[in-house]
């Protein structure tokens, strides 16, 4: 299946850059991730570096990040990313993948957590898309409506506070089941959780047509 691009952004090589937020980024060692202005300014900093409007993180990384997110500690760190980052200005148009229903939409307003946040039923097969860190007028936008077409703009990534206090970027998330779950869905799991999830969370790359 050809599926539509879901931002505005052409994602070939030249046109973005990577943003790594595992311990093997020695930039990290400076930041206070607990000051939401400073991070922030790393990712707009990264963005000018590269010359380019648009970043992505990576599907599986093992983060530091959350080290420093109450929202993130237990028994067990969280500490494994289940979807993929795109890193960009607040405002981004957000459009559907494919011709979907929406399924559930919530708050998720925790510090740390997705804030307003999107999950839509694919048409055609069982999968469910999450769209996290939106806006808060995206979920105005959803009421009274049930489907949503191929390539149709639903939604926006959010600025911080309300987007969960992260730096603008959109959690996207390919999901074959819910599990019983409404609005919202783990986008980060602990080691010992990793075989259970990685069978759920589909590789998103596919479905930004990416390769790899």
């Amino acid at each position: 299946m050809a599926f539509s691009p879901i931002t505005p952004f052409d994602f070939r090589e030249e046109n973005y850059c990577l943003l790594d937020l595992t311990a093997k980024n020695p930039e990290l060692s400076s930041i206070d991730f607990g000051n939401i202005d400073a991070f922030n300014n790393y990712v707009s900093d990264t963005l000018e570096k590269a010359k380019v409007k648009v970043a992505l993180g990576g599907w599986l990384e093992k983060r530091i990040v959350y080290n420093q997110k109450s929202h993130f500690q237990g028994e067990d760190q969280r500490c494994y990313h289940l979807g993929v980052d795109i890193w960009a200005e607040a405002y981004t148009p957000i459009f559907a993948p494919e011709d979907c229903s929406i399924h559930s939409y919530k708050n998720n307003s925790t510090d740390g957590d997705y804030g307003p946040t999107i999950v839509l039923k694919s048409n055609a097969q069982e999968i469910f898309y999450l769209f996290g860190h939106l806006s808060l007028t995206s979920l105005e936008r959803l009421k009274n409506r049930k489907r949503i077409r191929k390539g149709e703009h639903f939604s926006e990534m959010g600025p911080y506070p309300e987007n969960g206090n992260w730096p603008p970027h959109l959690h996207f998330q390919v999901m074959t089941t819910m599990e019983g779950r409404v609005g919202d869905f783990p986008g980060v799991c602990s080691e010992k959780e990793l075989s259970h999830y990685r069978n759920i969370c589909l590789n998103p790359n596919p479905f930004l047509n990416l390769k790899g």
